[in-house]
């Protein structure tokens, strides 16, 4: 009987003889590195432009790094004499060789000006023996993993290439006081003006409770039919990328890349989305205002996917090569009960359920917002106000779970013409962050797009 398949080649020794090789790594640039940083000040900050501590394959140089940085960053001059006591000072000194490896590493470089080529050799090391340890990584899941997880291997696989490529590194923990520390120092920079809060919604009251759409967070905007809640969404998406310049992709599932470009140029140029629709209705004087809206569109960031059928394996490799090329900065999916999980699943609940975990840790991969559009069942039908709830989120309670901040559209006039015409509530059932609220936007359903309410808004008068 024929043995089974047992390797990367069926040759055991040739595999062995792979994996014993020694990393990819050059100690003279490392060394020629450290000296260049020891020789001037200038070439310190040039050089942790490019490097980082992990990025040096021999400890002790990782050790002598950390400390010319730890001055540099005090505000301390870093020679010899002054890495060699910060080395003692931490009872290091002895384990990187003592004085004299720091002379001889002054000793590797004749001129600090080539310390920053050196350090482009260190970096495209490490960046070689990150291939080598994702590569490895994917090889075990691969592996271990049985047949019918083969779905959720190839994205733990595309997983560990983007964050290799990133150059990120994955920390379980971290002590409290350095998440304390840099809570701080954002809070500070968001005073100062040095940062944005968040992304801008383009909605007043909105922003000043939520202060924008924040990273790492899955917002829900859910409604019943024709509410207008990919209307909100896409208006989200507007103010992203067309009036904050932040590169944006609408997946749409529901409406196809037409039909929503007709709604965005409706809400941006005022001319009605039934003149869209009817080219009859579009005279010389429209005809001015579009084409010069799209000169302006020529270098707006804003992207639209109408892929059908689309799965959440294709959405993640999407969102991840735009955040490599693009920088990604906001997500918008319309919406979450069209969504395909390209594998077999026991119910349409568990199905969804997925959906919203991997969008919630898509959102903190990414670092970016991500704003999921949902179906409400009919339960807010049954109520005397017709006002939505949470509960109402359709197919699944995890939604609900996932979500850091859930909106719920609601437009009275919709069961009822004489009842509040023209107006909406945008219902702010949960902020894991912050208060919640209900906000009153202007719905212009004509030109496919929410407005804010004249500060003086009082409902009802």
């Amino acid at each position: 009987m024929a043995d089974g398949f047992n390797g990367f080649s069926g040759n055991d020794k040739n595999d062995m003889a792979l994996f014993d090789r020694v990393p990819p790594h050059d100690d003279d640039a490392e060394m020629a590195t450290l000296g260049g940083m020891l020789m001037a000040k200038d070439a310190i900050g040039e050089v942790t432009e490019t490097l980082e501590e992990s990025d040096f394959y021999q400890p002790k140089h990782q050790t002598i790094y950390k400390a010319i940085i730890d001055l540099f960053s005090a505000g301390e001059p870093a020679d010899v004499v002054t890495v060699a006591n910060q080395l003692n000072d931490a009872g290091d000194l002895e384990k990187v060789g003592g004085v004299a490896y720091l002379h001889d590493l002054i000793g590797a470089v004749p001129t600090a000006a080539n310390a920053v080529y050196y350090a482009t050799i260190v970096h495209q090391r490490a960046i070689l023996r990150a291939v080598i340890a994702a590569g490895t990584k994917i090889t075990q899941l691969g592996y271990n993993a049985e047949g019918s997880q083969a779905q959720d291997v190839v994205n733990l696989a595309q997983a560990e290439v983007y964050e290799m490529s990133m150059g990120k590194v994955h920390q379980d923990y971290a002590p409290i006081y350095d998440s304390v520390e840099a809570t701080l120092k954002q809070l500070d920079l968001i005073q100062k003006g040095e940062i944005e809060s968040g992304i801008a919604t383009g909605f007043r009251d909105i922003d000043s409770v939520t202060k924008g759409l924040q990273p790492g967070q899955m917002i829900v905007v859910a409604g019943r039919p024709a509410m207008g809640k990919s209307t909100l969404g896409v208006d989200f998406a507007r103010a992203a990328a067309l009036h904050q310049n932040l590169t944006t992709v609408i997946f749409s599932l529901e409406m196809s890349q037409i039909e929503l470009s007709q709604r965005i140029i409706s809400a941006e140029t005022n001319i009605p989305l039934s003149a869209m629709r009817n080219a009859e209705d579009i005279d010389p004087g429209r005809w001015n205002v579009l084409n010069n809206f799209f000169v302006k569109l020529k270098d707006a960031p804003l992207f639209i996917d109408d892929s059908p059928n689309m799965s959440l394996m294709e959405i993640r490799a999407k969102c991840r090569r735009l955040k490599q090329t693009n920088d990604l900065k906001l997500v918008v999916i319309d919406y979450l009960q069209l969504m395909s999980a390209g594998k077999q699943v026991e119910s349409r609940q568990q199905e969804v359920s997925e959906f919203s975990r991997a969008l919630k840790l898509l959102a903190k991969e990414l670092e970016v917002p991500v704003v999921a559009l949902s179906q409400l069942n009919r339960s807010s039908e049954l109520r005397n106000d017709r006002k939505p709830q949470m509960s109402d989120l359709r197919e699944s309670g995890s939604i609900e779970q996932d979500a850091d901040v859930v909106f719920l559209v609601h437009r009275p006039d919709a069961y009822d013409k004489e009842d509040r015409p023209g107006e909406a509530d945008i219902i702010m059932a949960k902020h894991r962050n912050g208060p919640t609220a209900t906000f009153n936007l202007a719905f212009r359903g004509q030109y496919s797009k929410f407005q804010d309410m004249p500060q003086d808004y009082q409902q009802g008068v």
